[in-house]
């Protein structure tokens, strides 16, 4: 039998926002039905954020703090290998459709090439097939619209102005009125409709196909139809302190975010809520492109042969602690969707199996190449998630907790730099998360950023830092002894965590003398 890839990324989509996991606004019935015949992963995250440094995790299998391409156009050093490439050993010519937002390494192109201008490059490995950069206006999309009759201007992505003219336009939030572009004419129908169209062409040729859809990423503006499929109503209360005052208050970091524009929530609550509201309704419309897409497979006698793997980059802090976009750590921002469906027989006693235990988007790469029968490169961080497929069960020595790291300096504003008074260097965090609790340590000093600490029983809104005071002298005069020993605890399984999972390329190879190299791999770590 024939093996093939469908890996389907969807952009900034929350964890918490599918009807399968039991979220009581959004309707998701095409994941859902998907995680009906797969593998539905309630506990994964996302190893990064924003998207560049978040898809660097997911394409090469690595922690952020191995690869070091820290944010959005910081180059992914050239000497790694990806899920394309490795693709490619195996013997398929993986295709792209969407954007992979890979910053190219500059030391291996000349001067001035305009792949050093730009984050939104394509990974090495893949055919861009549709490659259609925010950055350059979704050009490609314009010119497909174009096609259908749109009077479309000169930047497509102006269409994402709202139709003031719309009735009821005035009666509800800035994010209410509808696209300029109807709904069969999106940027993600018209990237779902490549796709197919490719398949149609491929044939019954293997085929490693990676569709990366931009929404629910902003603009925050659907087309008619999904602009009101929810109402601002509907939005359940919000997580976080009763006001952006009070969560500022809270950390520095807090309030180094609640007062940047780019991240800061509106504090008009009408507004709060249909921003949510209009969320959820781009949701919903990729979830219908996705029925589409994966309708074509089972119409045309592919999904049995083919493995399809579901995940975001990362997620949405959606108003929640008077934030937006991606930032911090929050589990808003990490917590993600991961869906994966195996076709072969040995998955099938599966199916419809919810996995509670932790995974990471650098379990994806493994996972997938393990599934095309190659073998796994030495720098993966993550482990394939065959075991939960085939077994229903975690294999021995999984991981405990789950980790991610984010990282807020920028060589060019150092706009972090100026506000804490530290160096780029120091504006980064860690994060050590258990069912039970969460610990964040920053990279500066405790006088700067402490760090961060929550029982999660007890205080899941993340209000009471229990690792709070000066110094750990203090600490253990004003906290309980149990609050200390969870704190060391976690400190110490992020130590063990960073460094078990050191860069290892060359770590486990030994020179013999007159044999030559002979290299080490383990089960586990």
């Amino acid at each position: 039998m024939a093996r093939n890839v469908l890996f389907i990324t969807v952009d900034q989509w929350r964890g918490d926002s599918l009807s399968c996991t039991g979220h009581p606004v959004v309707r998701t019935p095409h994941i859902d039905a998907l995680a009906a015949r797969g593998v539905l992963f309630a506990n994964h995250w996302a190893n990064a954020a924003p998207c560049g440094p978040s898809r660097a995790c997911l394409y090469t299998g690595m922690y952020m703090q191995n690869h070091r391409s820290v944010m959005n156009g910081t180059p992914l050093d050239a000497r790694f290998t990806n899920i394309a490439l490795e693709a490619r050993k195996n013997g398929y010519s993986p295709v792209l459709f969407g954007y992979t937002d890979a910053s190219a390494d500059p030391r291996t192109v000349p001067a001035g090439d305009p792949r050093t201008m730009s984050y939104e490059g394509v990974l090495p490995g893949f055919e861009a097939i549709v490659c259609d950069p925010y950055e350059q206006g979704a050009l490609e999309w314009g010119k497909w619209l174009a096609e259908h009759g749109v009077d479309v201007p000169s930047v497509p992505l102006d269409l994402y102005g709202p139709d003031t003219s719309y009735p009821g336009a005035d009666d509800h939030g800035a994010t209410w009125a509808p696209t300029r572009f109807p709904a069969e004419l999106s940027e993600t129908a018209f990237m779902t409709e490549k796709a197919i169209e490719w398949l149609g062409r491929n044939g019954d040729r293997p085929f490693f196909v990676h569709i990366s859809y931009v929404r629910p990423h902003p603009p925050r503006r659907n087309p008619a139809g999904y602009h009101d499929l929810y109402s601002a109503d509907q939005v359940g209360p919000f997580t976080g302190f009763a006001g952006p005052d009070e969560e500022a208050a809270f950390h520095p970091l807090n309030n180094l975010l609640v007062n940047l524009p780019l991240c800061a929530a509106p504090h008009d609550e009408r507004e709060r809520r249909q921003l949510r509201a209009t969320y959820y309704g781009a949701q919903s419309e990729v979830d219908d492109q996705l029925g589409r897409l994966l309708a074509y497979l089972d119409a045309e006698g592919l999904a049995s042969s083919t493995l399809v793997v579901l995940t975001s980059d990362h997620g949405e802090m959606g108003g929640d602690h008077w934030l937006v976009e991606k930032c911090g750590y929050w589990d808003e921002s990490f917590h993600v969707p991961l869906v994966v469906r195996d076709p072969s027989a040995g998955a099938d006693a599966t199916r419809g199996l919810v996995v509670n235990a932790p995974t990471e988007s650098v379990d994806v790469a493994p996972t997938v190449l393990e599934w095309l029968g190659g073998e796994l490169p030495v720098q993966f961080d993550g482990w394939p998630l065959t075991s939960f497929l085939h077994v229903g069960a975690a294999p021995a020595h999984w991981r405990a907790a789950a980790h991610w790291e984010w990282d807020f300096r920028h060589p060019q504003y150092r706009y972090a730099e100026r506000r804490l008074g530290i160096p780029g260097e120091h504006c980064c965090l860690a994060v050590a998360r258990t069912a039970e609790a969460k610990y964040v340590q920053f990279a500066t000093g405790p006088d700067v950023l402490p760090a961060l600490l929550f029982d999660l029983a007890a205080d899941p809104g993340h209000r009471v830092n229990l690792a709070a005071g000066p110094a750990p002298a203090a600490r253990a005069a004003a906290t309980a002894d149990g609050n200390l020993r969870l704190e060391l605890e976690l400190a110490q399984e992020m130590l063990r965590w960073q460094m078990r999972n050191r860069e290892r390329t060359l770590t486990n190879c030994y020179l013999v003398p007159g044999t030559g190299p002979v290299w080490a791999r383990d089960a586990w770590r």
